[in-house]
């Protein structure tokens, strides 16, 4: 078998074999296949695309390519959450606790914060002490004492993939959805547990920027997961502007805290409570939408999520302190009131620009080696269809470099487009993806 057969029977548009697939994935992350062939194989995969099979056997060929995790030791039906990546999306570290609280092990490996979109890891590293890094008897001992376990991925899951993804980043074939589809997956399947819901966000803050493309790349992945054998599910969800109210690690942290105690943001809560009902569905935990937004509101309200949370850090090395006093998280020297110079309603709110900002703070990371500031961020006062007079605080900026914190101000004023009332409300979640089609509300 040759590369250069491979290619060539791409490029004129015909299907690969799972024999072919198999031998460029093994190959190339081997070293055996030059980066110039796989670069020229994915430009004609860009263009010509992938059927079902070929996106599930190159799912398949990825895990492979390493390592798996063995959940069965752990009691129950396992659940995870997977997010396409948004600006202030802080839903794992409120979901996990809430699902596991209901009596569902939630079991998830993170990886790092890039871009203008946070990591989960890294906002757990806002807690003094907390270990992202576990044993797999660690991990599967906490999952089935506390039923919550959030560490970081092992070295060697899916080894094709870290590979793969280096190069579609230099040869611009980022964008293509099998590639897209098939790269989250594997990494996701490479983790074994029983149900996955994806939240794949659409909007000016997320990688897809149009309804339509969120719907293709939902698909697509709920098809992977289906044909794994593991119960898959997506919602598309609004990031048109940023999640909840706080960006940034810390800050997001403290957000958590708040939303688990009953008094964070509506628009974040309800989306963890739309994310638990599926889970706790798939988990055959209820019978019913009813019953499970019952029960996870009772967790909510009785405290039993947010003990969940101080169990969490407790089993992983955190000081609970910092839970139970937010207020010993890392903390910026500079707080700016950015001020609306225009009266009316926010029209809109630009999630992308937002996120760039905290990347100029500091909060995010440019390359996979940057070092982050864990106390910077903003958080927001108005949010689309707030009302705002002039000289009210629009945000807030938390920065440790004044002259760059003056700098994100003026990028916040020009992020929010104040006017007349907007005619129709906003959505928080578009529709519903899964095996048996799509449902949009």
């Amino acid at each position: 078998m040759r590369t250069y057969d491979i290619i060539k029977k791409k490029r004129d548009g015909e299907e690969l074999s799972t024999e072919e697939i198999n031998y460029f994935v093994e190959n190339y992350t081997n070293g055996q296949i030059p980066d110039y062939q796989i670069a020229a194989l994915f430009m004609a995969i860009y263009f010509n695309k992938m059927n079902k099979r070929e996106t599930l056997d190159l799912t398949k060929a990825m895990i492979n390519s390493g390592d798996s995790v063995d959940l069965s030791e752990i009691k129950g039906i396992k659940v995870d959450k997977h997010s396409t990546g948004g600006v202030g999306d802080t839903t794992t570290l409120i979901l996990g606790p809430m699902v596991a609280a209901c009596g569902v092990p939630f079991v998830k490996m993170s990886g790092r914060g890039l871009g203008h979109t946070g990591g989960t890891l890294d906002k757990l590293e806002s807690i003094k002490g907390f270990k992202v890094e576990l044993t797999t008897h660690e991990f599967l001992n906490n999952s089935n004492n506390i039923n919550i376990s959030l560490c970081s991925q092992t070295a060697n899951i899916t080894p094709a993939d870290k590979k793969f993804y280096s190069l579609r980043d230099v040869t611009a074939t980022v964008e293509s959805l099998p590639l897209i589809a098939s790269s989250i997956m594997s990494k996701k399947l490479a983790i074994g547990s029983d149900a996955i819901i994806l939240d794949i966000k659409v909007g000016s803050g997320a990688f897809m920027k149009n309804i339509d493309d969120a719907i293709k790349l939902a698909e697509e992945m709920v098809d992977i997961g289906i044909g794994y054998g593991r119960e898959t599910i997506a919602l598309i969800t609004n990031m048109d502007e940023p999640l909840g109210k706080a960006i940034g690690n810390a800050l997001e942290v403290k957000e958590a805290i708040e939303t688990l105690k009953g008094k964070g943001p509506e628009d974040l809560y309800e989306l963890c409570l739309q994310l638990g009902t599926r889970l706790l569905l798939l988990a055959k935990k209820v019978k019913s939408e009813k019953e499970a937004r019952l029960l996870l509101e009772e967790v909510i309200y009785s405290g039993a999520a947010y003990k969940k949370l101080i169990e969490l850090v407790k089993y992983q090395g955190g000081d609970i302190s910092y839970i139970k006093n937010p207020r010993l998280l890392p903390k910026a020297n500079y707080i700016i009131e950015v001020k609306s110079e225009k009266e009316g309603y926010v029209k809109s709110l630009n999630a992308e620009e937002i996120g760039k900002s905290t990347l100029t703070l500091g909060a995010g990371r440019v390359t996979m080696d940057s070092i982050i500031d864990l106390s910077a961020g903003i958080v927001l006062n108005k949010k689309v269809d707030d009302k705002v007079c002039i000289g009210e605080t629009l945000a807030y900026v938390h920065s440790n470099d004044i002259n760059k914190g003056k700098e994100v101000e003026e990028s916040i004023k020009n992020s929010y487009i104040i006017g007349s009332k907007n005619k129709e409300g906003k959505k928080l979640i578009y529709g519903l993806v899964t095996k048996n089609g799509v449902e949009l509300y």
